[in-house]
Order: structure tokens, then C-alpha cells, then sequence
């Protein structure tokens, strides 16, 4: 165990040119006083570290040091070819460039790692759009992410509402989520970080500048807060609902999962029949009639009254029909 953080501590040093106690310790997982400690069996075994001292010190490697210790294990070599999402990668563009990476990367493992590459895409596939649910590549996606791998600034229409808008922007980062690409992008004229559907994209030309990154923007963090954010919002209305024990366990399969957990964390004791009311954040009485009629009779809407009307009278027509 020791043995193997060692060699991360000396690869991180070896792609780094310097990095503080506090740093290694979070990406090694451990404390900084075994930081210390590893620092120093790492010099009395022969690799030159070198701590620097102070606020802002930190260990290096001195003497443009570099290890060999680089060899891939099977599990290692298998998780690096399910790294590749092919899908992506082809709508993006880049097919020919990941192709001729893992080619490079099989051709450099040892013969009897060979087998890597087809063991991973035999044991994993990632099909990331939903179910019954065609979601073409949007066609200006390509030159997005040019742009975005080039840090390249980039002059873009899209639609919104009855509208197009044109808008300078500095393409961070794309996301791909239940098979709809968005691109991540700050607006210079304000500073402020946006989201934009790629497919609502009108026109895309990228110009000769570039733009310089900030090396503290967090895509994936920036990405959950703002899904948090988009999912939070668009919860405008309440219903109140009583709900059966199986109702209580289909909730988080007919709703946002969240939503039902704090709904549920929120919910008074059982009544006399076992069933529980919550009041449950929606985002209209519309979407609130589709995901709970897949809970059928183990929930009963209580209001809002025009909701409950709804479903009463889907019951007394079903009802009709199973007469």
C-alpha cells in the first residue's frame, strides 16, 4: 500500500513542477505529517525531492529527475480504455485522434497487457441518452469543441424564444447529459459563467484569439450546482399528496429523487390507514398529473382542489372502462 502511494507521490512530482504538502495529501488521501514522512524515504531511497520551505514552499524534483516506474497493471490498463466514452468522442470529432491514441497506448504495453483494450469494451458500454429517445449530434457541435480544446474565443447565434441572439463567448468546457450537449461558457462583457444548449445554436465561428483560462474554474463542480440550480427553480408549484407505504417507495421512481427525499424527510407520521402526507414541489399541475398517475391508487392528491378534480376524474373513467 505504501509502496504504491510512493510511486503516485513520485509521478505527481514528476508532471508537476511543484506541489505543497497540502496538495499531495489530498490527492494521495492522507495526511500531511505521512506526506513528510513519505518525503523523506523517498530521499533516503535515492529520489532527489527537495522541500522548499515556507508559506509558499512545497516538494520538487531536482536535477530534471525522472522515474520509469510507469508500467501499467491489468486493472489499470483496463480502466484506461473505459475512459474513452466512442459515442462522444465521434460527435465531437474525434474519433480518428482516440483511435490513433489507443492504438499508441496498446502498441506501448507489455504483450501480456495486450488484450486490454478488448477486455474493457467487452465488460463496459456507456449508452448515455435515454430510452426511446433520439438525440442527434447537434451540427455545429464539432466546431465547438475545436474551440473549446483550443481555448479559442468564439462569436455565436442561438435561439431564444422567438428570438436569436448573438454573443461573444469563452468556451470552457462541454458536458454531455442524458444525451443532450451543452456548452459551459463565460461571457467576457460580464464575467458571468452560462450554459447554452449546442443544439440551439444557430451559427458558431471561432476567431484568431485566444483567451486565457482560469485555471480555478471547476467544470464538473460548476456543472453540478448549476443542474442543482436549473432543477430547483423550475419547482413552482406544491401539491399535497397522501401516499400508501408502496406509494412512498415509488415516489422517488415517479418524481426527482431529491425532491421526494427531502418531501419525505418533511412528512408528518402515518394516519390510521398507514398512509403519509407530503407536500411535494413541482414544476406545474401538469407535469405533477403525468409522474403521479404512474403512483395509481397508492397516492391521493389533496390539493391543489382543480389537481384533485383531475384525478377524480381519471378514476371514474378508469373505473368505466374496468367495469
Amino acid at each position: 500500500m505504501r509502496a504504491a502511494r510512493l510511486i503516485k507521490m513520485v509521478l505527481l512530482l514528476q508532471a508537476r513542477p511543484s506541489m505543497t504538502a497540502a496538495e499531495l495529501a489530498a490527492e494521495l488521501e492522507v495526511s500531511e505529517r505521512t506526506i513528510t514522512r513519505d518525503a523523506q524515504a523517498l530521499s533516503e531511497a535515492g529520489v532527489p525531492v527537495y522541500a522548499d520551505r515556507g508559506r509558499t514552499g512545497g516538494y520538487r524534483l531536482i536535477g530534471g529527475y525522472r522515474t520509469r516506474l510507469t508500467g501499467l497493471g491489468r486493472s489499470e490498463a483496463e480502466a484506461l480504455f473505459l475512459s474513452g466514452v466512442p459515442g462522444a468522442l465521434r460527435e465531437m470529432g474525434l474519433a480518428d485522434a482516440a483511435s490513433a491514441a489507443r492504438l499508441k497506448v496498446s502498441a506501448a504495453l507489455m504483450p501480456s497487457l495486450r488484450d486490454a483494450p478488448q477486455s474493457a469494451a467487452q465488460r463496459f458500454h456507456l449508452d448515455a441518452p435515454a430510452w426511446f429517445r433520439e438525440t442527434p449530434a447537434p451540427e455545429l457541435l464539432p466546431a465547438v469543441a475545436d474551440a473549446v480544446w483550443d481555448d479559442r474565443k468564439v462569436t455565436a447565434r442561438y435561439r431564444r424564444q422567438d428570438t436569436e441572439v448573438e454573443r461573444e463567448l469563452e468556451p470552457y468546457g462541454l458536458v454531455l447529459k442524458a444525451g443532450v450537449w451543452y456548452l459551459c461558457a463565460r461571457v467576457p462583457e460580464s464575467g458571468a459563467y452560462r450554459v447554452y444548449r449546442i443544439d440551439r445554436f444557430t451559427a458558431v465561428v471561432a476567431g484568431g484569439e485566444r483567451f486565457a483560462r482560469d485555471e480555478e474554474f471547476d467544470l464538473p463542480g460548476f456543472w453540478e450546482e448549476r443542474a442543482e440550480q436549473f432543477a430547483r427553480a423550475i419547482l413552482r408549484s406544491e401539491v399535497v399528496v397522501r401516499l400508501s407505504a408502496a406509494g412512498v417507495r415509488q415516489l422517488p421512481y415517479a418524481t426527482d429523487r431529491a425532491v421526494a427525499r427531502e418531501a419525505m424527510e418533511t412528512a408528518g407520521e402515518p394516519d390510521a390507514s398507514g398512509r403519509v402526507t407530503v407536500t411535494l414541489p413541482v414544476e406545474n399541475e401538469d407535469v405533477a398529473y403525468t409522474q403521479l398517475m404512474a403512483l395509481g391508487p397508492e397516492a391521493e392528491v389533496l390539493a391543489p382542489p382543480e389537481l384533485r378534480a383531475r384525478f377524480a376524474e381519471a378514476a371514474r373513467r378508469a373505473a368505466a372502462l374496468y367495469r
